[in-house]
């Protein structure tokens, strides 16, 4: 645990009697890392962080700190195409995407990609909540159908099915669903555009990104802050899009404008750099998924010899690696647990409001070390309630 202590030191006086009084100031500020397993918005690495404080007051030179800056300055330009540009080293992007990053997060690209793409009826892969309200987003624009369901077992496991209706006008999938804690680990070929929301997992594995036709994901789990959407647009797809729509809510305009026909948000992408440079600096996809594997295995490992104390949600072969979904004996226990956990420093632990239980979520910036902090409290917890 990374801890820094300031101590104010000592301040004599002599007061006017000629006597001496001694005025103790001492004070100890103690600035401590937890261990976060928030959902999101989620940890960044605490080297990262560290290396924002400079450009916090004074970024490349300026005399101005990153927020303070113009989004028409030569300075955030050189920054907006550095982003760019790591993004299609480390995706190994072509030059037949466009990248742009966007406003309103996830819940405006549930709305974004059906007002642009949606022309007849989009079918949308049912494998939990987000998918659903991206479905629902949808219904305003045109037909949306469930191309598949795992709602029939609780959402534990990915379908391997696809119904895709004659005049569909693409298929949209959530590749990790966080609230169940299931991921894609084999992506559907089908015949008509792929479009995948990765806002949980993105840059979390080494996967093609070339078999998807548009690909969005908020930043704030895995890579930066929270404020802005990354949207990676096929330009076969973008040929498509409607432009009988307002201006702003189409991709189009943030392609021509390359994202600035309004003030970005401008930190989100600066914190978003400063992370693929550290994944960049990690080794690349390669060396991160190894590394959350390791991460998972820890937590797995706990679970799956607990006996039945701890009871996974998802099915092994749909198991996320990014957000473990467990239950305990009752909601007693696992509020027990959760307030436990919380107070030996293991942060957001409680289940998504929506369905209860436990939810340990090891995104990029979560350390091996943090996991295996948690996988020791979690067998204590076991060795003294089981």
């Amino acid at each position: 645990m990374h801890r820094l202590n300031w101590v104010v030191p000592r301040e004599k006086r002599s007061s006017s009697h000629g006597t001496s009084s001694l005025f103790v100031f001492s004070k100890e500020f103690a600035m401590k890392r937890v261990y976060n397993f928030n959902a999101g918005p989620s940890p960044m690495p605490l080297e990262v962080l560290e290396a924002m404080k400079n450009d916090l007051t004074n970024f490349k030179g300026t005399g101005m700190g990153i927020t303070e800056i113009s989004h028409r300055s030569k300075e955030f330009q050189d920054m907006l195409d550095e982003t760019k540009a790591l993004l299609r080293e480390l995706m190994h992007l072509d030059d037949d995407y466009e990248i742009v990053f966007i406003q309103g997060g996830g819940t405006m690209q549930f709305l974004m990609t059906a007002y642009n793409f949606l022309h007849t009826r989009a079918a949308y892969a049912d494998t939990g909540v987000w998918a659903h309200k991206a479905r629902n987003a949808a219904a305003f624009f045109g037909e949306a159908y469930d191309a598949n369901s795992a709602a029939d077992r609780n959402y534990s496991y990915i379908p391997d099915t696809y119904e895709v209706k004659p005049g569909t006008d693409y298929l949209y999938l959530c590749a990790n669903n966080t609230i169940y804690g299931t991921e894609y680990w084999k992506f559907p070929k089908v015949n008509v555009p792929l479009i995948c929301d990765m806002s949980s997992d993105i840059l979390s594995r080494n996967i093609d990104f070339g078999q998807f036709d548009m690909i969005w994901a908020g930043i704030q789990k895995n890579l930066g802050a929270a404020g802005v959407a990354l949207a990676i647009l096929k330009k076969s797809l973008l040929a498509t899009a409607r432009t009988d729509i307002p201006e702003f809510l189409q991709y189009q305009t943030f392609v021509k404008k390359d994202s600035t026909f309004n003030t970005p948000p401008v930190f989100c992408i600066y914190s978003l750099n400063r992370m693929l440079h550290w994944i960049k600096n990690m080794g690349g996809l390669p060396a991160i998924e190894e590394r959350n594997k390791v991460k998972a295995r820890l937590i797995y490992d706990v679970i799956d010899t607990s006996d039945g104390f701890y009871k996974g949600h998802a099915e092994k072969e749909a198991r996320s690696r990014m957000n473990v979904t467990f239950n305990l004996a009752n909601a007693e226990m696992e509020a027990d647990f959760a307030a436990k956990a919380k107070a030996n420093d293991f942060i957001g632990v409680k289940g998504h409001r929506l369905v209860g239980g436990l939810r340990v979520s090891l995104y990029n910036a979560v350390t091996p070390e943090a996991a295996e902090a948690l996988a020791d409290f979690m067998k204590e917890y076991m060795r003294v309630n089981g």
